[in-house]
């Protein structure tokens, strides 16, 4: 089984809070909470294990916050690598109403310290050729010079012909499409990012077109909600879509992690064509949006929610 790491840029000591009810302006007592570590990497690592083949989650934790991230990591039994930094890891918070409608606060972005940029480095220079790596989420800092280091190793990674996928954006994902990677996953909204803004009228297919012949990536994957999602191989340029199937949706948020993870494990793990890929992962990811704790179930229980 080949291994596969997940690199998450900008990991997140998350709270959730459920009220009744709740509006602006006024306190509020909620009547339940919960706590989880987010960050997209560490959501498809948690999900590839739901699909039976462990994954490593590459994170950079910090101050106290980083801290009790990684004694989560440790309780929930996630394999992890932790790369030290000096910033507080960012802060979420989740406010969820009875009708399971979210709203979502973010702390600012923090990118890693050098050092820790550059131990990550060395470890995926360690790794063997046979290994995956998926690059998930933001990624502050990604085009500074503290990041040189890790995008030299990344460029090694490629040399080697190791395989890499990228669901990212901003200038991570501007980077990373000039390298011949494996496969993008992005939202339609990330791919807009790609084009100038004349260009964005233009059908998705006809976009995706045009990205096969510009860039080196191999494969790509063009979510957009509860519409098709749409792919393509670049050897082919010929674009496909598949509709999800149809589902009572209460939080979409975590359905693209589904989805990669489960891409990812059809195409490493089963050697799936894209297409077979993208059939299997589907129906999951449609699933995780009709419940808003998909990505923190148990094996067993997730196996349940596919069927």
């Amino acid at each position: 089984m080949k291994p596969i790491f997940t690199l998450t840029g900008n990991l997140l000591w998350e709270k959730t809070l459920t009220f009744a009810d709740w509006a602006p302006g006024r306190t509020q007592r909620a009547v339940a909470e919960s706590f989880q570590v987010g960050g997209k990497g560490i959501n498809v690592a948690r999900m590839l294990g739901r699909f039976g083949g462990p994954a490593t989650a590459l994170c950079f934790p910090g101050g106290a916050t980083g801290t009790e991230c990684i004694a989560w990591l440790r309780a929930k039994k996630i394999r992890f690598r932790a790369f030290r930094t000096a910033a507080p890891t960012r802060v979420g918070l989740v406010v969820r109403d009875g009708g399971h409608r979210e709203t979502t606060f973010f702390s600012p972005d923090q990118p890693p310290a050098t050092a820790a940029l550059r131990d990550c480095a060395g470890f995926l220079d360690a790794r063997p050729r046979r290994a995956a790596l998926a690059i998930c989420g933001s990624f502050p800092g990604w085009e500074k010079s503290m990041a040189a280091p890790l995008r030299a190793a990344v460029n090694r990674w490629l040399a080697r012909e190791s395989f890499l996928a990228a669901d990212t954006y901003g200038p991570a994902l501007a980077w990373l499409v000039t390298r011949p990677i494996d496969l993008v996953k992005i939202n339609r909204h990330e791919f807009d990012t790609l084009f100038p803004p004349d260009a964005r009228r233009a059908p998705v297919s006809t976009r995706l077109r045009r990205a096969c012949k510009r860039w080196p990536v191999r494969h790509w994957i063009i979510t957009d909600g509860p519409r098709p999602v749409w792919f393509a191989e670049k050897k082919s340029a010929a674009p496909a879509c598949l509709a999800p199937p149809r589902v009572r949706e209460i939080s979409a948020t975590g359905s693209g992690d589904v989805l990669l993870a489960g891409v990812l494990h059809a195409l490493l793990q089963r050697e799936a064509t894209l297409a077979e890929a993208v059939a299997l992962a589907l129906p999951c990811a449609a699933a995780s949006a009709a419940r808003p704790d998909a990505v923190g179930l148990t094996a067993n229980k997730f196996a349940k929610l596919r069927s």
